[in-house]
């Protein structure tokens, strides 16, 4: 009898699950436990907290690269970024044709687009500025906001058409915002309502259509420069730090945005029908004596291997799907969002260009007790750094010395990293390592110029 009822759940759950809308809502630079369903007390975040209350809090999941654009580049191919040379932030040369996602690593719009999915993209690219890697020309359908990597957030500060205009280094921060392929001039708002504003519209119309749809909501929030408006500095001003003041008003702008999302699909009473991901691209940046972001009980944050650079707050909803009220603790990647959707469309990756993620919803809904991955890797090549989690272990290498230098850490009993405990497990140390060997012969050096290129003297 119990295997009838077990076979009937599987039948309607696999019935429940095709073509669901996706909704992937990204934020930029927000540390692990910066939001409430982690633990945060000082930044309410009820909006995002209902993501993981109505569906699942990922404790223990990770970006592919703990800096902006590669970890972009991996979420959207679900492929280590890595294979194709997208090894750091790339420059923001509008006529460097290469500074971008190569066309031959096909994005998740792209990828949807075969089973009739209509794409947007909402806020931040950072996938290359060369008209060829427009996102109109890979596969979105919409796109509202700016092309290079950071932005300011009062539109009073645009004063540059375009990248054309740019002098000097961060001047693409004051571009016009670019609506399709249309620079516009917007007089007034701040950015992240505006992106919301954006992002509603998009689904209110898509919703009437009957058709699936992706929306990927790029936030620019809580990156510096830390900027915030009124309405949003008042609900902290028992914070006493400034900096950290500003940027828990910028957090509650994106948590006020997610509740606007999520009432929109509510009121078009399509959230059973839609796939919903909360996650950060990074984790928080630690500068100075007093950092205003919090990544918990781990050591170092953005632009680091350990586990403060590459863990970020990481929520799923699929109502009617995904049991609600759970808290997932196996590892789990980024690198799962495209590869989950690819599976629930019965679409099959290019042979020569295989996903590295995997489908998670069999895990986040009880059919699969395994853990999603055996391993996950890391590489930093500026620096040449490495890291490999396996199970509860990981190796890490993250001061640029290739030698013997890497340590070996339990994260079960030392989530700060701050044990090392390869003298006692030499062998198990060295098996991982030859195994991340293994894995760096796959990839590629980086590919263009990285942000830092001088190209506007040109």
């Amino acid at each position: 009898m119990n295997k009838i009822f077990t076979l009937l759940y599987l039948l309607i759950l696999n019935s429940a699950i095709a073509s669901p809308n996706l909704i992937i809502i990204l934020t930029d630079d927000q540390g692990y436990q910066d939001i409430g369903f982690n633990g945060c007390e000082d930044i309410p975040t009820q909006y995002i907290d209902s993501i993981a209350k109505n569906g699942v809090n990922c404790v223990d999941a990770h970006v592919s690269y703990p800096v902006c654009g590669p970890s972009r580049a991996g979420l959207l191919t679900g492929r280590y970024q890595d294979r194709f040379g997208f090894t750091t932030n790339p420059t923001v040369n509008p006529e460097n044709p290469i500074a971008g996602l190569p066309l031959e690593e096909k994005n998740i719009a792209e990828v949807l687009k075969q089973a009739g999915y209509s794409s947007a993209i909402i806020g931040k690219w950072h996938m290359g500025t060369h008209p060829i890697h427009h996102p109109l020309n890979r596969g979105f359908d919409h796109f509202f906001g700016f092309l290079s990597g950071g932005h300011d957030y009062f539109p009073a500060k645009y004063n540059l058409k375009d990248l054309s205009e740019v002098k000097r280094i961060w001047d693409w921060y004051r571009t016009h915002l670019i609506r399709d392929r249309e620079r516009i001039q917007v007089s007034k708002g701040y950015l992240t309502d505006i992106l919301t504003d954006a992002a509603v519209a998009f689904i209110d119309k898509k919703a009437v259509e009957k058709k699936p749809f992706m929306l990927y909501l790029s936030y620019n929030a809580p990156h510096t420069p830390l900027q915030a408006s009124d309405k949003y500095l008042k609900r902290f001003s028992h914070i006493k730090d400034s900096k950290r003041r500003t940027y828990a008003a910028m957090v509650s702008a994106v948590d006020d945005g997610v509740g606007r999302v999520i009432k929109s699909l509510k009121k078009h009473k399509i959230e059973e029908d839609t796939l919903v991901f909360f996650l950060s691209d990074n984790g928080g940046p630690l500068k100075g004596p007093m950092p205003f972001t919090d990544n918990g009980p781990f050591s170092k944050g953005k632009g680091s291997l350990h586990e403060g650079g590459t863990r970020v707050p990481f929520a799923v909803q699929w109502k009617g799907t995904i049991p609600a009220g759970q808290i997932y603790k196996k590892p789990m990647s980024s690198l799962d969002i495209l590869a989950s959707i690819t599976a629930l469309n019965n679409l099959k990756p290019h042979p020569k260009r295989p996903l590295d993620g995997v489908n998670i919803i069999p895990y986040l809904t009880g059919e699969k007790n395994s853990a999603p991955h055996d391993k996950l890797f890391w590489r930093k090549l500026t620096n040449q750094g490495f890291s490999l989690r396996q199970g509860k272990y990981k190796i890490l290498l993250d001061n640029g010395r290739r030698d013997n230098s890497y340590k070996l850490y339990d994260l079960a009993k030392d989530p700060g990293e701050y044990k090392d405990i390869k003298n006692k497990h030499p062998e198990l140390a060295e098996s991982m390592f030859k195994e991340w060997e293994k894995w760096e012969k796959e990839l590629k050096n980086c590919i263009f110029p990285t942000l830092e290129e001088v190209w506007w003297k040109r």
